[in-house]
């Protein structure tokens, strides 16, 4: 009992029409007229916020007890890194997130 498989074949054809048209290479070789999306102020606003985090991660450095065996809270816990630091982050943060955003 052998069994056959079964050939669907269709009867009508079907023709592909492009819904887009092509581009020819010209075209996309073309780029004088090509607008990019970030201007001179967009890139500074973007070096701007980068410094800032380096900045507020450079704040948060430290720390270091001056001897192994002693525990001074003063010096980890510091407004300068729990508090400074932080909020110079997160400033650089909305820097960067407006650089994105603004438009030309």
């Amino acid at each position: 009992m052998s069994k056959k498989k079964k050939v669907v074949a269709s009867k009508k054809k079907v023709l592909a029409t492009p819904t887009v048209a092509r581009s020819t290479a010209a075209e996309l070789v073309n780029t004088s007229s090509t607008e990019l999306i970030f201007n001179r102020q967009n890139y500074v606003l973007m070096m701007i916020g980068a410094a800032l985090i380096i900045g507020g991660m450079l704040l948060m450095t430290g720390g270091a007890q001056p001897d192994p065996d002693t525990w001074d809270p003063d010096i980890i816990y510091s407004k300068r890194i729990t508090l400074l630091a932080p909020m110079v982050i997160i400033a650089g943060l909305i820097v960067e997130i407006v650089a994105i955003f603004k438009r030309n």
